[in-house]
């Protein structure tokens, strides 16, 4: 039985936890610690320190660890792992028949065509938001950035700008 709630309730926060997995993260304890009082408060927190430290979205290894820690076994731990990951996964499945299907048509390529400056502006506007007297990122780190921007701008290789951008922090810093 223990299984079965665990599922649903990995399942549940899959398909209601909006926002990415720190979002997530007070759905999982409503339902975990609140709800079911599999685990303490603090037990989660020492999850969730666990789970940033791990490779990995937070939401998904705080999925593993609380199913393990709830069940004891591996299997538990797959099982609240799967079940929070199959809400998305269907999602994206569905968006790709629907894209696969619409790929051609003249409104989803302008549509898509209008949303490539929108999002290079939401990510320059998150990147904006570090930029503070409290963290400001000093102008080297700014002239590395520029460089490797400049350099996807004329279509080097992204992993050879990722290698390059880290041997230039390594050597600089």
């Amino acid at each position: 039985m223990i299984y079965l709630q665990l599922f649903l309730t990995f399942l549940k926060v899959g398909f209601f936890g909006f926002g990415g997995g720190y979002a997530m993260l007070s759905l999982i304890q409503s339902e975990v610690v609140v709800r079911h009082g599999w685990l303490t408060g603090q037990q989660l927190t020492d999850i969730v320190a666990i789970s940033q430290m791990t490779p990995g979205p937070i939401a998904i290894n705080s999925a593993t660890y609380v199913g393990y820690t709830v069940t004891g076994d591996i299997f538990g731990s797959m099982l609240a792992t799967a079940a929070v990951c199959l809400p998305p996964l269907t999602l994206m499945a569905l968006i790709v028949i629907f894209y696969q299907k619409m790929r051609n048509n003249r409104y989803m390529e302008s549509a898509l065509r209008w949303m490539r400056p929108m999002l290079a502006g939401m990510i320059g506007a998150a990147a904006l938001v570090f930029l503070n007297k409290e963290s400001f990122i000093d102008w080297i780190s700014v002239l590395i950035f520029a460089a490797a921007f400049a350099a996807t701008w004329f279509k080097v290789d992204a992993i050879l700008v990722i290698v390059l951008a880290a041997l230039a922090g390594i050597i600089i810093y």
